[in-house]
């Protein structure tokens, strides 16, 4: 089967040329295509791939961790490469590493987890000045659009305008059922979110130990779907679900680290006139976010095509960042008065981009632009290719 190439391997390209890199640790939700991209990143390396979530592997770790680092290594049958996936299933595992790493043996590892919880808690402390992290999210749409048949590529995109319907198309099936791998490739792409959701995403959020009542966070990620790309008031998710603003932050902040969702924060420096301690939920893919309310209408006018088109040009933008490493900071800006911008970039270098984004219409609103002397600019169904 073809594979879907990922940005992401030329950062592990760039990794592997190092004499003697830190450890990479791969961090990103289930499913995603860590496991993949990793294999496949090192054909013809001499590597050893451990996968702590299966019994046979976690022990032939744990026993390796009771020799000295050489002999360890040797067990293994002395890679150029040794691979620890799902790190966050050995709360040891990050010290285990360490005394490998330090011993300054001729290996290189790589350590990738499915939830930033435990895995960047547990391990990144033990690892701290030893790590540099990888953040894979779903695939970019620029991915997809290279994998079809079409000739396109990042070298050669003439050929965008004669398949503009096509790529229009692949556009709305890419908001109704995300940029998850299989989700692209398999044609039950339904039936795949739904359990996606069930049996993989929220095992992470629950398998924290901080989720007392399951249900609760269903509910919870049920609310928030509803209300994608808008502003979120704890206080009223608070009352609608009958639990303190502390819970529901706690449960917030677990969602966004287990890559579920994200949150943007306001941009301004009027309080007075600016909306200042407001927040915008989005999630990381539109095909979990409708699976989470079942909604898979693929009717181009459905009720809330506003509202996903957001969403999922914002994840865009965010899985873009995410990437780079997350330098770059997103916000969404809002004045008392109702004027807005959907989408705020800010670089490491203080460099402000703006964004408005309209599924249909072009009204833009001038009071960013004069208050800030930063254009904003429009982005519609017909212009998105060009930001990719």
């Amino acid at each position: 089967m073809q594979l879907i190439k990922r940005q992401a391997a030329e950062n592990i390209k760039s990794w592997l040329r190092l004499s003697k890199p830190k450890v990479l640790m791969i961090l990103g939700a289930r499913q995603v295509g860590k496991t993949t991209l990793i294999k496949n990143s090192f054909i013809g390396k001499r590597t050893k791939y451990l996968n702590l979530d299966i019994e046979v592997d976690k022990q032939s770790f744990l026993r390796s961790a009771s020799l000295a680092p050489r002999s360890a290594i040797s067990s293994f049958s002395d890679p150029e490469v040794l691979i620890i996936d799902e790190a966050q299933t050995v709360p040891e595992s990050g010290q285990i590493i360490k005394g490998w790493y330090d011993s300054k043996l001729p290996v290189k590892f790589i350590v990738s987890g499915s939830s930033s919880l435990n895995l960047l808690d547990r391990s990144a402390e033990n690892l701290t000045g030893r790590n540099i992290k990888l953040y894979l999210p779903p695939l970019l749409f620029s991915e997809i659009l290279y994998f079809q048949n079409w000739g396109i590529s990042a070298k050669n995109k003439q050929g965008i305008e004669f398949y503009k319907k096509q790529i229009n198309a692949l556009i709305f099936n890419n908001l109704v059922f995300g940029s998850y791998p299989e989700a692209i490739t398999t044609p039950t792409k339904q039936e795949y979110l739904i359990n996606l959701v069930s049996d993989y995403l929220l095992k992470d959020v629950l398998y924290s130990g901080l989720v007392k009542e399951p249900r609760l966070i269903r509910r919870l990620l049920s609310l928030l779907a509803y209300q994608a790309g808008s502003e979120v008031s704890v206080n009223e998710l608070s009352s609608n679900l009958g639990v303190s603003r502390i819970t529901i932050n706690r449960y917030l902040d677990l969602l966004e680290r287990t890559f579920v969702i994200f949150r943007l924060p306001a941009f301004g420096n009027n309080p007075r006139k600016e909306i200042m301690k407001s927040q915008k939920i989005y999630f990381w893919d539109t095909g979990v976010r409708n699976a989470l309310i079942n909604e898979f209408n693929l009717d181009i006018n459905r009720s809330d095509i506003g509202s996903l088109w957001e969403n999922w040009v914002v994840s865009e933008f965010a899985k873009k960042i995410f990437l780079e490493g997350n330098i770059k900071k997103m916000y969404f800006w809002r004045t008392k008065i109702g004027s807005e911008v959907d989408l705020i970039i800010k670089d490491g270098d203080g460099k402000i981009s703006a964004f408005e984004i309209k599924w249909r219409g072009s009204k833009i609103t001038k009071a960013f632009t004069s208050k800030y002397n930063v254009p904003v600019n429009l982005i519609n169904q017909d212009n998105f290719i060009n930001y990719i």
